[in-house]
């Protein structure tokens, strides 16, 4: 999943202090964010997306062919038979 943080924090001039304090996080979670090392709960995304007047999937890209390369489906495995 990538994000559009730090290109909207750029054009709100927002500081990642600012937007941490906005929505109830450490100035480190947002750099996380940011970074792509961390992925947001669902109701801090929503913060976020209200903090920016937008949809959460206009701010959060998810890129289903990522996915699909790292998570295998419950019960199955990854392993060849």
């Amino acid at each position: 999943m990538t994000n559009r943080l730090r290109e909207l924090r750029a054009k709100y001039r927002m500081s990642q202090e600012e937007l941490a304090r906005r929505v109830g996080v450490t100035r480190q979670t947002i750099i996380a964010i940011e970074n792509g090392k961390y992925l947001p709960s669902l109701k801090l995304a929503f913060k976020i997306a209200r903090v920016f007047g937008m949809k959460i999937e206009d701010i959060f890209i998810y890129n289903e062919e990522e996915d699909c390369n790292t998570n295998t489906a419950p019960g199955s495995s990854n392993q060849g038979s």
